[in-house]
């Protein structure tokens, strides 16, 4: 199975971290990001992965070249920003005609999401792509009053009642060329899919942060501890 790594985000709200480095080259618990999603997918099956790579790709080859991964890995160069949904375009030229499913996902996630449920819900619905849905959580503390107004309790980052995308995909082979060649998939394609009734959601609660602030970096390396390696193989 083929994984679709978007790995060329510059990570502005990242600075001074990735001014030598793409976003996913971040260390996180003594490990870039993008390390921690190629052991998360080589230990599930997965026998190749593409890098969609663009700013300071380089860094990315450096790192990875000449180590054994578990994985094969593969390199799809963009000469200028193509966008999300224009990167995997380009990135699925390297996956052969016999991969009808591929997973694609965010450089900036970090998840022990098991990928067996995940790619059987998209099977059996007969979808053209299937998003990992996680709980949305408020990043504010909640204050819980009485009649009176007097405060009785506080609870810290609560979940709501909603679905938030976490950037986790899997696609079937023909949905790329609904892609667009520059631009955002989640704008473009998403929405028509979901309009046809060809898109599907898959609710997980595994663990998942995307690492996009620096908050989001300790709070990160804060729950290191919590990650595991699901045992679960496709």
């Amino acid at each position: 199975m083929y994984a679709l790594i978007i790995a060329g985000g510059e990570g502005q709200r990242l600075r001074p971290l990735t001014l030598d480095r793409p976003k996913p080259m971040v260390v996180v618990a003594g490990r870039p990001i993008l390390e921690h999603q190629v052991r998360w997918l080589s230990c599930q099956g997965v026998t190749d992965i593409v890098f969609c790579c663009g700013y300071r790709a380089e860094e990315i080859q450096n790192h990875f070249d000449g180590g054994d991964w578990g994985v094969r890995l593969h390199y799809s160069l963009e000469e200028q920003p193509m966008g999300r949904g224009g990167a995997l375009k380009l990135g699925y030229r390297l996956v052969p005609p016999s991969e009808d499913t591929i997973l694609a996902l965010n450089g900036d996630v970090i998840t022990d999401q098991a990928l067996g449920p995940f790619l059987h819900h998209h099977r059996d619905g007969q979808a053209d792509a299937t998003v990992m849905l996680v709980p949305l959580r408020i990043p504010y503390g909640v204050v819980e009053e009485d009649q009176e107004g007097r405060i009785v309790s506080f609870s810290e980052k609560s979940l709501l009642p909603y679905w938030i995308n976490a950037g986790v995909y899997v696609l079937s082979s023909g949905v790329f060329s609904r892609f667009p060649d520059r631009g955002d998939h989640e704008t473009t394609t998403f929405p028509d899919l979901a309009a046809e009734q060809k898109l599907l959601g898959y609710r997980s609660r595994a663990y998942w942060r995307t690492v996009d602030t620096a908050k989001d970096l300790a709070e990160a390396e804060a729950d290191a501890g919590r990650w595991t390696r699901p045992e679960t193989v496709v």
